[in-house]
């Protein structure tokens, strides 16, 4: 063999053995590598071990309260344009409170005309339910089915003890989606609202967990799992939550309850006289002191007012060329020794008293105080 050809010879054979190297661990070869590797990582430990006790709190607080939480479907008989008759439904919420099965939950959930009611336990087990309670001005009310199962029970708790940034869940049925649960805190207490019929709710707890249409009438717990309220009323565009929801306090529905087991009465109580407030020029111009207060205008026949003596007015006064006013009756100027400061003032004390409660009303007659006591009447909302 020649030198040259011997030098064509070494020179082949390492070309061969360079483009077998190179298939094996060129390009091809870290793609194939890159394509096999992990594009994510994974805990390092088991899922489960992961959670924290605020969590664990949670699961464990809905696992029980979800069983006692139930769905309530109210059917009202309306009419089209064409006077034809169809039902309409609407969902709520609401606490099983006993074994006998009592379902605590707001009366504007069970009221409105409704023909029947059909509660859906977490099981998906349906009665029939009836009304047995129903207090419109505080919105609460309870109603009962016959369970033939054995029903899980909530606990009630103390809301006389709730403070500012404790924590709580709210279970319902927003918007459907049954057995829904929420968390958050006590964003505030002692807040006044306006019920859906008008009507003043007083010192309500007001919250940032979520609450939307279909949660009324659930439970709002504190991380005991006792109920502590009532979940009632939101306040946003449309229905829709942006973080400020109210609920009863739970001692409220424990008078409730009470005044149902005893048979005492639980209704609105009223004085039964229409009033204006008058105060500062306008009182003295009517020749009343100038701190004013509220001069009655009616006092209603046969009402507590009208069987302790109170009087109304007797004669008429136009103001300004405009306002008629009634003048010559009782001025009330406080009661219960609190001062009449404010057009409300005696409708909040009266939402703090019951039926055949005696107070103290003092008033200006005739130029001179009086202390007046008064034995309250029933504002007849009952069922």
């Amino acid at each position: 063999m020649s030198k040259r050809t011997f030098l064509l010879a070494i020179l082949l054979a390492g070309g061969f053995i360079g483009w077998t190297s190179w298939s094996k661990w060129g390009p091809r070869a870290v793609l194939t590598a890159a394509h096999e590797a992990p594009l994510w990582t994974g805990p390092s430990t088991a899922q489960g071990a992961g959670l924290s006790s605020d969590e664990l709190n949670n699961i464990e607080i809905y696992k029980r309260a979800r069983e006692a939480t139930v769905n309530i479907v109210s059917t009202v008989l309306r009419r089209n344009w064409f006077l034809e008759v169809f039902p309409e439904k609407e969902t709520g919420s609401g606490m099983i409170i006993d074994k006998q099965g009592r379902i605590l939950t707001n009366a504007h959930v069970v009221s409105g005309g409704a023909q029947s009611l059909e509660v859906t336990l977490a099981g998906g087990r349906k009665y029939k339910a009836e009304r047995i309670y129903v207090d419109r001005t505080s919105d609460m009310a309870l109603i009962k089915i016959n369970p033939s199962e054995d029903v899980r029970v909530l606990p009630l708790g103390d809301s006389d003890k709730l403070q500012v940034g404790q924590k709580v869940l709210a279970i319902g049925n927003p918007f459907g989606f049954d057995g829904t649960l929420t968390t958050g805190i006590v964003s505030s207490l002692n807040r006044d609202i306006h019920g859906e019929g008008g009507e003043t709710l007083e010192k309500m707890i007001q919250t940032d967990a979520a609450i939307n249409p279909g949660n009324s009438g659930g439970p709002l717990l504190d991380s005991s799992g006792n109920v502590i309220g009532i979940n009632t009323a939101i306040i946003g565009p449309s229905g829709a939550n942006v973080g400020i929801g109210f609920a009863l306090p739970i001692n409220r529905a424990k008078e409730m309850i009470e005044a149902y087991q005893t048979g005492k009465r639980f209704g609105q109580a009223t004085l039964g006289v229409e009033t204006v407030f008058v105060q500062g020029d306008l009182a003295v111009e009517l020749g009343l002191p100038e701190t004013g207060g509220l001069l009655i205008q009616k006092v209603v026949p046969g009402s507590a007012a009208d069987e302790a003596g109170l009087r109304g007015p007797r004669r008429t006064v136009i103001m300004g060329g405009i306002y008629e006013v009634g003048i010559g009756g009782d001025l009330i100027t406080a009661v219960e020794g609190q001062r009449i400061e404010t057009r409300d003032a005696l409708t909040r004390l009266l939402s703090r008293k019951r039926p055949g409660d005696r107070i103290t009303v003092t008033v200006i007659r005739n130029g001179k105080s009086v202390d007046v006591k008064v034995a309250l009447g029933e504002g007849g909302n009952r069922l």
